[in-house]
């Protein structure tokens, strides 16, 4: 009891996914010595869901990945695991009997009826009916961490993650470019890549801004607006890869940070998202539009950096007609915009 006890404490201390993920691993091995454990972070998505197993414990020993950056060496489609989507369709624990007499369970952790999470392990038969209540206990308060976390990083109308979690994300992806362009220019072997993606594949950071958002506030007024912010959200989360990462910025701006792609595959992802939104029919306001920059991150970039070079490219796009997806890189390229200095060592505090 006061080693479960010590394991929650340390849980509760935690206000990281990675580092929360991290804490259950070892929780759960140390109480309940499991054969094998992974944590599965679940994406619906809109053909098919996708699980990312971000922690856990097997014969290789622990393992603990980024769990804000899906790894897609570790994703795969739940329909895969036959235990994993029987479980996405029950909504709740299933078991399975391997052949060595052990069993494997695996429990959700839902949200609206859906796993956010899963929890798989491979168990001995002697596991007693007290340790399954105490894991079960264990479970919930996980999830119940979760959701707290959810609801600290999430904006509190759209459901999107909000501006201060994108700071954290922003910094993280920087990091990332940056290792991922070392291990480009330090090694012989080129890195694994995610498939079709070349070796001009970077993150891209894209501003969304919804045109002409004022006069459905003045000739509709507030709560409309807000319907219009909630909608355009459900289409943003639909029209996006579950790896892209997606924010409301703050009044009608929103940001997408992309993952590894080529710029004609970036550009088509956000052209088809435009597509979505101008087809959206708005409850009571008929149809909206919006206008979006974007621009590749840089392994260098400070913050005010990446999100100036995409302000510009969606400037250019509000003055040059609205509605409409225009890339930094190629307007520089076309003589359209001047190329910016770095911000020399410049940091902007959000």
């Amino acid at each position: 009891m006061l080693n479960l006890i010590a394991h929650i404490v340390k849980l509760s201390s935690c206000r990281d996914r990675t580092e929360i993920n991290a804490a259950m691993v070892d929780a759960l091995t140390e109480l309940f010595h499991p054969q094998s454990v992974t944590i599965y972070r679940c994406y619906p998505g809109k053909k098919k869901a996708t699980v990312f197993a971000c922690a856990g414990y097997g014969p290789d020993g622990r393992f603990v990945h980024n769990a804000y950056l899906p790894d897609h060496r570790f994703c795969q489609p739940i329909d895969r695991d036959p235990l994993l989507n029987r479980c996405r369709k029950e909504a709740s624990a299933v078991l399975d009997m391997l052949e060595d007499g052990s069993h494997r369970i695996v429990f959700p952790v839902n949200r609206l009826d859906q796993p956010i999470y899963m929890i798989d392990l491979a168990l001995s038969e002697e596991f007693s009916a007290d340790q399954r209540v105490s894991l079960m206990g264990l479970i919930e308060y996980f999830g119940n961490h979760i959701a707290l976390l959810d609801y600290g990083e999430a904006d509190t109308l759209t459901g999107l993650a909000s501006r201060k979690t994108f700071d954290k994300h922003l910094f993280e992806l920087l990091g990332k470019s940056a290792a991922d362009e070392h291990l480009r220019t330090n090694t012989l072997q080129a890195p694994l890549r995610r498939r079709g993606e070349s070796t001009l594949s970077s993150h891209w950071l894209a501003v969304c801004d919804i045109d002409h958002f004022k006069q459905v506030n003045d000739n509709f007024g507030h709560l409309i607006g807000d319907e219009v912010l909630i909608m355009l959200a459900q289409v943003m989360q639909n029209s996006f890869r579950f790896d892209d990462q997606l924010f409301r910025f703050g009044g009608e701006e929103f940001i997408a940070l992309l993952q590894p792609t080529d710029q004609a595959s970036a550009m088509a992802t956000l052209e088809r998202f435009r597509k979505d939104v101008e087809k959206q029919v708005f409850s009571r306001i008929g149809h909206v539009t919006v206008s979006i920059g974007f621009s590749r991150l840089l392994p260098n970039d400070t913050p005010t950096d990446a999100i100036d070079r995409a302000d510009e490219a969606l400037y250019y796009a509000k003055e040059h007609g609205r509605n409409r997806v225009d890339c930094y890189e190629m307007l520089v390229a076309q003589g359209e915009l001047k190329l910016r200095a770095p911000a020399s060592g410049e940091v902007e505090l959000f």
